[in-house]
């Protein structure tokens, strides 16, 4: 591999913890390379706000982006919340979403009921034999540390927990981190009613976009993210609309 500067110098600077080729975690058979990169400190809204414009997603405390060579499946996604337009589907699941689905925003935590319930849905996603359970310090690195203003939406239906999405809020947008649901409640769509919810909030507080990460037609677990409509996606370095 050729030499490469382990410090990048930025707003704040930032290290690059991990940057070596990898089996692919979306395309089965392919190589990718996602560079891991802290941040010297914590980011400011608008800090965080210029990497998701950049196409960059976070992970626990570390920022990343693609450099697969020869590859570009994983585009970034985003929705313009005054211009999304749900279909029929959505609406429903969102209207009866709302009758059964009761939700609340607090800070990410561990527990043993989230971790459950992680586990639950990766067992019910086709975890594979080979992949050990999550375990607690693995959830906190995943999902409780961060390196911006983060916060998670726990959703419940009659007291119980059924649900929780971690998201990230910058300056202009939130960012969808991560969902695990309940398989026994999956008759609610519980996915798309989180995406419909995190919309709302974005309208509520006067922010423009909500990221949804990678769009990767070649995955199924990444190709929904296109049923949400108008969206926009970054294509050679601009954010191009797509109906």
């Amino acid at each position: 591999m050729s030499w490469r500067p382990r410090v990048l110098a930025g707003a704040p600077p930032e290290l690059v913890v991990y940057d070596e080729p990898m089996p692919c975690p979306y395309i089965h058979g392919r190589e990718a390379r996602l560079p891991m990169r802290l941040p010297t400190r914590g980011l400011t809204a608008a800090e965080f706000d210029r990497r998701l414009q950049v196409g960059d997603r976070r992970q626990g405390v570390l920022i990343y982006g693609t450099a697969c060579e020869g590859c570009r499946a994983c585009v970034p996604i985003r929705l313009n919340v005054d211009t999304f337009q749900p279909n029929k589907t959505q609406r429903r699941i969102h209207r009866r979403g709302r009758e059964q689905i009761s939700f609340e925003i607090g800070q990410p935590e561990h527990s043993r009921e989230r971790l459950a319930l992680y586990n639950r849905h990766k067992r019910g996603r086709g975890l594979a034999a080979s992949e050990e359970p999550m375990d607690e310090p693995g959830y906190r690195a995943f999902l409780v540390e961060t390196c911006c203003d983060s916060f998670e939406i726990r959703y419940r239906v009659d007291g119980a927990l059924i649900g929780v999405a971690i998201v990230d809020r910058a300056a202009t947008a939130l960012s969808a981190v991560y969902f695990y649901f309940d398989p026994d409640y999956s008759a609610l769509s519980p996915g798309v009613f989180s995406v419909m919810t995190q919309v709302e909030l974005c309208k509520r507080w006067g922010l423009r976009y909500l990221y949804l990460g990678f769009y990767i037609a070649e995955c199924a677990s990444m190709a929904y993210k296109s049923r949400y409509r108008p969206n926009e996606r970054l294509i050679d370095g601009v954010w191009t609309p797509c109906e």
